[in-house]
């Protein structure tokens, strides 16, 4: 069973706490010091992909983490 991951991207405050959960999976950008989910599919503001159900807790820790509430993790 896949893990959906979601980010409002445009309102991310940069403040790395996504990366320091899961850095195999969140960057911060050097463009717009906004974090960036790796190979996310864009549709609207919201950034989206599916990881494997074995990925969940260290992506739930970085939607918990996340100061302003921008990061939704569905399984």
């Amino acid at each position: 069973m896949a893990v959906k991951i979601i980010q409002l991207r445009h309102k991310c405050i940069g403040c790395n706490a996504c990366v320091e959960a899961s850095p195999k999976h969140w960057v911060m950008s050097k463009n717009d010091g906004k974090s960036y989910l790796k190979k996310a599919i864009r549709k609207g503001d919201y950034y989206m992909k599916e990881v494997p159900e074995w990925e969940l807790d260290e992506n739930v820790l970085a939607a918990k983490n996340c100061p302003v509430n921008i990061i939704t993790v569905n399984n």
